[in-house]
């Protein structure tokens, strides 16, 4: 696993903040700090981000489809969507599993069958 940037550790994953001089994350460096976050979390292996978008307090909620059991046919296979909520700075503030299933009947994201 690549080695995590420092929080104040400027690059391309930052761009200026409009209102304050400072630097917001991107929403494609809130979906990798996702990943990274559950796969230091749980035992299960995520498979993607299935979603990425904007917190009322200026972080980031991403959804990340997991690989929870992994079954023969791989159709069987179970998956979980996993909610995780990024502070500004792309820290950890809260996870929480939204959705399980069966690779065959995945329905909708969000908890939505």
């Amino acid at each position: 696993m690549a080695p995590a940037k420092s929080r104040g550790e400027a690059g391309s994953d930052r761009k200026p903040k409009p209102d304050s001089g400072g630097e917001v994350l991107s929403a494609s460096s809130a979906a990798s700090f996702a990943l990274r976050y559950v796969g230091e979390l749980i035992t299960s292996e995520p498979t993607a981000v299935t979603s990425v978008e904007p917190a009322e307090d200026d972080g980031w909620l991403v959804e990340v489809e997991v690989l929870e059991d992994r079954r023969i046919p791989s159709s069987a296979d179970m998956l979980a969507l996993y909610e995780i909520e990024l502070d500004p700075d792309g820290g950890l503030l809260a996870y929480r599993r939204t959705k399980r299933y069966s690779r065959g009947r995945a329905g909708t994201g969000n908890g939505v069958s």
